[in-house]
């Protein structure tokens, strides 16, 4: 069990029938009354974050979270087929517990695929990607006065913002968490 007063960011708790991940904390003494903490946590499921604060002397049971080393095999209609690069164990997901994590991710990539008791809640795409641009508009010379960015398309057909010099064919990097164009590679 952890203590309202050992919260740190990063740690993960049951709240609520629910998986929270600490955001934020600050242990706050006010000058009449009780301690307390306040906290920002976010709902591993859904995304959402809350606002709550605690009694330094609350407990809760730490949520253990699995991250398991999975290779991305193929998508089939709605369902997308992982492989663990250990056992060779293979499992699918729905594209509803995958959202848009395999946005920059090709076949037979690594990814990590987080569950809680069993059951699988996201899927961590690596954190850069390189990807060849498949389409994407010529840049005409003289164009670029302030950094100008155009569309270009990628090989997962996802769309990304890329400097005008950038043309069809070329192999970029992209940074996988904010979907922004790094480097030519």
């Amino acid at each position: 069990m952890i203590s309202a007063g050992e919260f740190r960011n990063g740690i993960t708790i049951e709240l609520d029938n629910g998986i929270y991940q600490i955001i934020e904390f600050q242990h706050v003494k006010p000058g009449k009354g009780a301690a307390f903490v306040r906290t920002k946590l976010k709902n591993i499921k859904n995304g959402g974050v809350v606002e709550r604060t605690f009694r330094p002397t609350e407990k809760f049971p730490p949520a253990r979270i699995d991250r398991a080393d999975m290779q991305y095999l193929y998508a089939d209609g709605d369902l997308f087929h992982f492989m663990d690069t250990a056992s060779y164990e293979q499992i699918a997901l729905n594209a509803d517990s995958v959202g848009d994590a395999l946005k920059f991710v090709k076949e037979n990539d690594s990814v990590k695929v987080c569950s809680h008791n069993g059951s699988v809640f996201s899927i961590e795409p690596p954190l850069f990607a390189e990807l060849d641009i498949t389409d994407t508009e010529p840049g005409f010379k003289g164009d670029t006065a302030t950094g100008a960015m155009k569309p270009a398309v990628v090989e997962t057909g996802a769309t990304v913002y890329v400097p005008l010099f950038v043309e069809t064919g070329n192999k970029i990097k992209i940074d996988t968490r904010t979907g922004e164009y790094l480097s030519r590679v």
